[in-house]
């Protein structure tokens, strides 16, 4: 199992669809190819990650790393909903459709998500879903990294989080 890490008070999550190779090795959340990727994403928007309480949907890897079943995440819920009550998370980054829909309630095609957060119920916690792409995504477009950033910096400052350099390139 690959509990979420961060803060143990954080305005804002960064929700992942299931824990990869890596990060199913380390018992971390985004550690391994895409986590590099976030990590770039983040520097891009000035989000300091350290500040940040990352987790994903399902909390084991899928046989395979097939994306999740809707029975996998809906097994999983009450840990992702425990981890959002207990950090205190008002905003959420989702990366990818599996962590949109998840959060959202409802199918979320994040190719088509609007820039602009929108509200959802997860269990008690209300909080306002920033939809992106998941940085795998990189593999098949260009570009990715930078529209993750920019979601990133949405969500940072619709969750009131101070950004440093925001638009700054991030090192390669």
């Amino acid at each position: 199992m690959v509990p979420g890490k961060g803060p143990e008070r954080a305005a804002l999550v960064v929700v992942g669809e299931a824990p990869g190779a890596e990060e199913d090795r380390r018992g971390e959340p985004f550690v391994g190819r895409a986590g590099a990727l976030l990590d770039r994403a983040l520097e891009q928007a000035g989000v300091d990650r350290a500040t940040l309480f990352v987790t994903n949907v399902v909390k084991c890897r899928p046989p395979g790393n097939r994306k999740p079943t809707k029975e996998e995440a809906a097994a999983c819920r009450p840990f992702l909903e425990g981890e959002l009550e207990r950090v205190g998370a008002s905003v959420a980054l989702a990366l990818g459709g599996t962590a949109a829909t998840a959060l959202a309630g409802r199918k979320v095609e994040v190719s088509k998500a609007a820039p602009d957060p929108t509200p959802a119920q997860v269990g008690e916690r209300r909080v306002a879903v920033v939809a992106t792409l998941h940085p795998s995504a990189s593999r098949f477009r260009k570009g990715v990294v930078e529209q993750i950033a920019k979601s990133a910096g949405r969500a940072a400052d619709e969750a009131g989080l101070p950004r440093a350099n925001p638009g700054r390139q991030a090192k390669r």
